[in-house]
């Protein structure tokens, strides 16, 4: 099987180099220093899963790259930050045949509907990530926990031999591959319990132990998970009728020093997937007729540092 990881960061080298080391033919796009390492001296994946060398570790910044020596690819793992899902469709385009499946594995839940466009609507299948990584140098990942899981499915709920395919990837890869047969569900699960941790998160600029403790911040979470919820029945996902409460206990039972990309995004000055999450409820809310003002105050007060501290 011939896979195009484009995004080779925390989630996507991850997956990458599970792919690689059981045979998959894995070329990761990426760019800047941590491409030049992953040429030069291979990718390192390390952490709490052990350790894995992808040497030498196919790598492009150019997708075009791939086509031109292969040909179209059997999938696409899109791993690329929020804001960069159009940009990232319109490159991979040379490598998107009449067989290829892309797989968005943002954190959001309307990646696959923004690369439909692009793409057609034939070529793209929904997905959801659960790995934890970070890049501590260039060419080197750094896993944190052991679990890996990846799920996906059509968008039209169909069995298809691809997903099969891809389900079966993963398990020879050493990780669970979850074909689900509504794939809008799980996205919208992760979403509940992302939009309140990166709102509070981002917000205190303080750890999960912080503000989990504090009865006011505690009630922003639960306000921002039933909002979330709420829109995400108005948009017609077939949510559980305890979704916020499996939700509220996953944020229970998560560590002290639980830190969001959104929340460490913030400190650093870097730009923010916010549109993505309050934004996205607050616009959703709005298309329906839902109220949503816990999720309103939130993206009014980041909305300044949505571009980076030098917007701010």
């Amino acid at each position: 099987m011939r896979i195009a990881l484009v995004g080779a960061g925390g989630i996507g080298a991850i997956y990458g180099a599970a792919l690689a080391k059981a045979g998959a033919d894995v070329t990761f796009v990426a760019r800047g220093a941590h491409l030049a390492a992953m040429q030069q001296n291979g990718l390192r994946i390390e952490g709490d899963r052990g350790e894995t060398l992808i040497c030498p570790a196919q790598a492009t910044d150019d997708p075009a790259t791939i086509a031109a020596t292969g040909g179209v690819v059997d999938y696409v793992l899109l791993c690329v930050k929020l804001w960069d899902v159009e940009s990232a469709g319109e490159q991979i385009r040379p490598i998107v045949g009449p067989g290829t499946a892309v797989v968005p594995l943002q954190n959001g839940v309307d990646s696959a509907e923004r690369l439909v466009p692009i793409l057609g609507r034939e070529a793209v299948m929904g997905g959801t990530a659960f790995v934890t990584g970070s890049i501590v140098a260039p060419g080197v990942v750094r896993q944190t926990g052991t679990y890996q899981q990846m799920t996906f499915g059509e968008l039209d709920g169909r069995a298809s031999p691809r997903g099969e395919r891809l389900r079966d990837l993963c398990a020879a890869a050493g990780f669970e591959g979850i074909l689900s047969p509504d794939v809008r569900v799980p996205i919208w699960e992760k979403f509940l319990v992302l939009v309140p941790l990166a709102n509070v998160n981002a917000l205190t600029r303080e750890p999960l132990g912080r503000y989990r403790a504090d009865l006011d911040l505690w009630a922003l979470v639960e306000a921002s998970i039933s909002e979330t919820e709420a829109v995400g029945r108005a948009e017609g996902v077939a949510l559980k009728p305890d979704a916020v409460k499996k939700g509220l206990a996953m944020i229970r039972s998560m560590p002290d020093h639980h830190m969001t990309s959104m929340g460490n995004d913030l400190l650093r000055g870097n730009r923010l997937e916010l549109p993505w999450f309050a934004g996205k409820v607050v616009e959703l809310g709005r298309r329906h007729g839902i109220a949503t003002p816990a999720n309103d105050f939130v993206y009014a007060a980041l909305k300044l540092h949505a571009n980076g501290a030098q917007s701010a």
